[in-house]
């Protein structure tokens, strides 16, 4: 492909398999794009105009769920939204009988999360319709590895040679799984850095410590990650206190960063546990900003899945 062609781009989303740093910088720019829409008094546009879009949560949501709901309606997309604590599931259908049953309905594109990994992978198969995965169990959750790039780059700018530092519950995280493969493509130097307990393996794109002052010595950036005890076996974490002491991110420590490095977080955040309260709310705080690329990120996927160029 030369350096002027138009990137063509895969009908789903389920993780950044099959996407290529060109489609993902394209997809970024149309980002910014949205951006310009929604600084507009009437945040519209007819792009999705005669789609239908189903966001299907099989597991709660905040962000993402009403990031995404807005991100449709604001292209003008009609929007049915289903949560699986109210549905046929809890009298036990299974996820294939309840992906096609709403297929029967004409949905367009489904926004998919669930607390099991792969399902997304699975949808796309039984659906033949675009699937974007918005969180599946450990394993991926792409969109917001994308806005957390788009405000990393807003702040940064290229991400080409930059240490990006991941500290908290790396085990567990599929932010982090989906921001080292992410990051680490678009030419950033991702660390990942926790207790040895929560600690993959290994972890696609990153290096992995348990050495927090050597992960924040002059990172570019540093993303707190909350600590996922509903999804924790006993004993992973010895003490809260003890993490604490260990690895929350606090105004001493990031001083080991570089100036003005910024902080991120995905949320949900448990304030004075991964870090200091104050420094949510402090200048070098993103953690606002993230919320707010959330919607013009996402707005660009559905695009580009319903709309844009196929491969």
């Amino acid at each position: 492909m030369s350096e002027t062609t138009t990137p063509s781009f895969p009908k789903h989303l389920l993780d950044f398999q099959g996407w290529s740093r060109a489609q993902v910088e394209s997809l970024l720019e149309t980002a910014q794009m949205m951006q310009e829409v929604l600084s507009r008094p009437v945040k519209k546009v007819p792009a999705l105009t005669g789609f239908t879009v189903a966001t299907v949560f099989f597991e709660p949501s905040t962000r993402t769920r009403i990031s995404f709901e807005l991100a449709a309606r604001r292209m003008s997309a009609d929007v049915v939204s289903f949560s699986g604590t109210v549905s046929s599931t809890t009298k036990g259908e299974t996820y294939r009988d309840t992906l096609r049953t709403l297929d029967q309905m004409g949905i367009d594109a489904y926004i998919l999360r669930t607390d099991a990994a792969g399902v997304p992978h699975q949808a796309h198969r039984w659906l033949h319709k675009p699937v974007i995965n918005a969180g599946d169990g450990w394993r991926a959750h792409p969109t917001q590895a994308l806005l957390d790039a788009f405000t990393l780059r807003e702040k940064l700018g290229d991400l080409e040679g930059k240490k990006i530092a991941i500290v908290g519950d790396i085990l567990h995280s599929r932010v982090a799984r989906s921001n080292a493969e992410l990051l680490s493509m678009l030419g950033a130097k991702v660390v990942a850095c926790g207790p040895a307990t929560l600690l993959p393996a290994c972890l696609f794109g990153a290096t992995l410590t348990t050495d927090l002052k050597a992960a924040l010595a002059e990172a570019d950036a540093v993303m707190a990650l909350r600590l996922q005890k509903e999804r924790m076996d006993k004993g992973l974490l010895p003490s809260l206190p003890e993490y604490i002491a260990g690895y929350q991110i606090t105004e001493e420590r990031l001083g080991w960063a570089e100036p003005q490095a910024p902080l991120l977080h995905p949320g949900p955040m448990n304030r004075d546990v991964e870090l200091e309260g104050t420094l949510a709310d402090s200048p070098r705080s993103l953690v606002e900003r993230q919320v707010a690329n959330g919607q013009a990120v996402r707005m660009a996927v559905l695009y580009h899945v319903l709309v844009g160029k196929k491969s």
